[in-house]
């Protein structure tokens, strides 16, 4: 070996020219040739090198091993940097890089390093700081990602280690969070779908006595009247009578017809006819009118008022607010309820006297004619008067709703005069020929001193002259049954008719007695 410059004798290195005695510096490597032709354009970094930068070294495309692989690096000399290191032997060529980094050269009296084992492989820690540098387009096998190298070593395990503790605990902790709110959700019910539950079928038909059967069998006999006149038009109701199409409702429900109006019935199926006057009277508060063109019809079957007793269930049909075929039910809340309805004209000619059940079974304006049935479907009474919150009682012409109190003619007496008006066109009243004193404010109904027309008060060979009564008597009972004003008295003797005969109590005089009357009859209201 020279001393002096640290090569053998007789030794030069691999693509280098003879090294001039006592000169340290290296020659340079021959340049090896480009892979193609020379750019015509002289454009870096295959042409000539310009003006402005010098030229790159080729570089040689070579295969990128997979992560972990042993890297056999090239031949001595297949490329060297573009400026030699100063003062040292070149050490072998690694892989090219995108970036090359300087390599520690070897001490000056050490031979040249030899090229590394095949079974070596490439530390980490040398490894290009650019992860883009070892992709290699022209690599064999799949894509490598780029950047990927093996780890020797550090503590990436105990993280991951640590990183999988933490993923395992985190996922016990949230099973059990979520084990309690499904838990509390399941119990609470909250969430999810809802199906509400119902029942399976029902009973294939109803008791003919509950409040479906009545109406089921009572439905089809009533029908709702619309009534239009001169003045005014209003819904009532009404129902059959019989097969010649005869409907029994009030008086109150077909006045604005009486003078060349118009009435069409409408029955429960939706068949409607127009209706006739058959007759009317205010004073009971009663008509009848009659239909033609229908066949099959159903007529209702009449009950027995006087055996009505309080607190027996009943159900009203009508119209209420031109709400066709409405059932409501209720209870008899009282019997032989005096009242009186009407009385907008000033001889009082259209007051009504009714000696009427009570009901608390909901009645509005229209479901004046209407039938009250018993618990086998038996009219027991019409429906004809409310007592409103504001407005006392009156007939259903108003707009008052129901507060349950609701009256009803009874159907005894109904039946008489239904019965005369079909016959006869009119109906008869029962009297008992005096004049009474409407004004008078003391208890009891009190017989006027004269007529309206100037005459007597006490009608010439009538019932009560019969009887003996005078002007100025007070009478204070029938049948036993107090009264209290002349309204009552009217109402009691309404109550039944022409023929019967009545006990009266009188007082004259400071002195009470009783006498007998037998009804007569009158023929206006």
């Amino acid at each position: 070996m020279d001393e002096g410059n640290g090569v053998p004798q007789g030794a030069e290195p691999a693509g280098a020219g003879p090294i001039p005695d006592g000169d340290f510096e290296l020659a340079k490597p021959e340049r090896p040739s480009p892979l193609h032709e020379p750019d015509p354009y002289s454009t870096p970094p295959y042409g000539e090198p310009g003006p402005w930068a010098p030229a790159p070294p080729v570089q040689h495309p070579v295969a990128t091993p997979a992560q972990g692989t042993v890297m056999t690096p090239p031949a001595v000399g297949a490329a060297v940097p573009p400026e030699p290191a100063p003062l040292t032997a070149p050490a072998p060529l690694t892989a090219p890089t995108a970036s090359i980094t300087p390599i520690t050269p070897a001490p000056p009296t050490m031979p040249a390093a030899p090229p590394a084992p095949a079974s070596a492989s490439l530390p980490a820690r040398q490894l290009p700081a650019d992860p883009w540098g070892r992709y290699d387009p022209w690599a064999a096998g799949p894509l490598q990602r780029p950047g990927a190298v093996a780890v020797h070593g550090g503590r990436r395990p105990r993280r991951r280690r640590a990183a999988l503790g933490w993923t395992l605990a985190l996922a016990l902790v949230a099973a059990g969070v979520g084990g309690l709110v499904g838990g509390y959700v399941e119990r609470e019910g909250i969430g999810g779908e809802v199906t509400l539950p119902h029942a399976k079928g029902g009973p294939a038909g109803r008791a003919p006595d509950s409040v479906a059967g009545i109406a089921a069998r009572a439905l089809p006999s009533v029908v709702t009247l619309h009534v239009a006149g001169t003045d005014e038009e209003g819904t009532g109701t009404g129902f059959v009578l019989d097969d010649r199409g005869h409907i029994l409702t009030n008086n109150h429900v077909v006045a604005p017809a009486a003078s060349g109006g118009k009435i069409s019935a409408t029955f429960s199926d939706g068949t409607s006819v127009k209706a006739t006057v058959v007759g009317r009277d205010s004073g009971y508060d009663l008509a009848v009118v009659q239909v033609s063109g229908v066949h099959g019809l159903t007529p209702l079957t009449l009950g027995d008022s006087d055996d009505v007793r309080v607190g027996d269930p009943v159900v009203a049909i009508g119209a209420p607010f031109d709400l066709a075929n409405t059932v409501t039910a209720g209870i008899i809340s009282a019997k032989e309820r005096p009242i009186t309805a009407g009385g907008e004209k000033s001889d009082g000619s259209d007051v009504s006297y009714v000696d009427a059940l009570q009901t608390d079974a909901p009645i509005n304006p229209g479901n004046s004619g209407g039938p009250l049935l018993d618990s086998r479907a038996h009219v027991i009474g019409i429906n004809s008067a409310i007592r409103s919150a504001d407005s006392g009682s009156e007939t259903e012409s108003g707009q008052a709703g129901s507060i349950g109190l609701g009256f009803a003619i009874p159907v005894n007496q109904a039946k008489r005069v239904a019965e005369e008006l079909i016959n006869d066109g009119r109906a008869t009243h029962p009297v008992i020929g005096v004049d009474l004193d409407m004004g008078y404010s003391g208890d009891g109904a009190r017989v006027d001193s004269r007529a309206p027309d100037g005459g007597p008060a006490v009608v010439k060979g009538g019932p009560a002259e019969r009887a003996g009564l005078r002007a100025g008597d007070l009478i204070t009972e029938v049948d036993g049954e107090p009264v209290h004003t002349g309204a009552e008295l009217i109402i009691r003797i309404r109550a039944h008719q022409p023929g019967d005969r009545l006990r009266l109590t009188v007082e004259r005089g400071g002195t009470e007695r009783e006498v007998s009357v037998v009804l007569g009859t009158a023929d206006q209201n």
